[in-house]
């Protein structure tokens, strides 16, 4: 009996001590209690508790947590959107109090869970609720800023911390999408229009200012010839004066009548209409009377230019 007791006693004083020795892995915290009562924290490693007496009551991860949403919220305009969200979430520290929030606030992660995605979609219900449709898609910043600025403190309560909230995707109702791309569709439209528009006023303008230069240099050109044309009569007119007062000098020093001129050159043009008339016809009045009158009418121009030159 004696060798049987010291087996027994043997046995259990094992028990006791394989018992008393608990590990703690990596990235998780153990709560201990005693008679249901919380007593202390177990850090990863080895640790040692007293059997029978203490507890394990739970094991909390520290590590970073990931879940996946998809809810719907109604903007102000009363279109549904529909959001797919990423949430990821941690214990806020390993401090004590810290994890006995977390080990005694909710009966269990179910429960914790489902009050965390709750949160979340009242919290991103109530920012879309005060926003039209077509603000929605460009505020995924400004929701998830929201989302944290009001359940920030309400998580340390609990023991945890949101460190990122990603709206993968949002859309909307069918119907809605439609109209949105009618909506775009018309908008492209008009864009395109307008710089259709804008491109043929430019066209326009550009030939307008083409053809104003055109006609700005063709008149200065014409301005110019008038010009040159006017002074290369003038000096023809010039050189013929002078030929003529030298002739008309001459044949007075050599006692000849001046109207001799005038005939010759009466004849020389009679002469030249002929070679250089190209077919074209130019009448003269050739009778004694017609000439007399011309020969009358080109001494009353010279008598006219040799006034002016004096």
């Amino acid at each position: 009996m004696g060798n049987v007791f010291i087996v027994i006693i043997g046995v259990l004083a094992l028990l006791i001590i394989l018992l008393s020795f608990v590990t703690v892995q990596q990235g998780t915290v153990a709560v201990i209690t005693v008679f249901g009562k919380y007593s202390r924290l177990m850090l990863p490693g080895l640790n040692m508790k007293i059997p029978f007496i203490e507890k394990m009551h739970k094991k909390i991860s520290i590590q970073n947590r990931s879940a996946e949403l998809g809810f719907q919220a109604v903007t102000i305009d009363q279109a549904n959107v529909n959001f797919t969200a990423m949430l990821l979430y941690s214990v806020l520290n390993n401090g004590e109090e810290t994890i006995k929030n977390v080990a005694f606030k909710f009966v269990d992660d179910r429960n914790f869970m489902q009050a965390l995605v709750r949160s979340i979609e009242g919290s991103v219900r109530a920012f879309v609720a005060t926003k039209k449709q077509s603000e929605v898609l460009s505020l995924r910043h400004e929701i998830v800023e929201a989302v944290k600025h009001q359940l920030d403190q309400t998580l340390e309560e609990w023991g945890y911390h949101l460190i990122d909230l990603q709206l993968n995707d949002i859309t909307f109702d069918e119907e809605v999408m439609r109209s949105m791309a009618k909506v775009v569709a018309s908008n492209n439209l008009k864009a395109a229009a307008e710089n259709e528009g804008q491109a043929l006023l430019i066209t326009k303008t550009k030939a307008a200012e083409a053809e104003g230069n055109a006609i700005k240099i063709s008149a200065n050109a014409e301005r110019e010839a008038a010009q040159l044309r006017g002074q290369g009569i003038a000096l023809f007119r010039e050189e013929v004066a002078k030929g003529m007062t030298t002739a008309a000098k001459q044949m007075q020093d050599a006692n000849l009548d001046a109207s001799l001129i005038l005939f010759s050159m009466w004849t020389e043009a009679v002469k030249n209409f002929a070679e250089q008339g190209k077919g074209n016809v130019i009448f003269l009045d050739g009778s004694v009377d017609g000439m007399e009158k011309t020969m009358r009418q080109m001494m009353a121009i010279n008598q006219i230019d040799t006034g002016v030159k004096k």
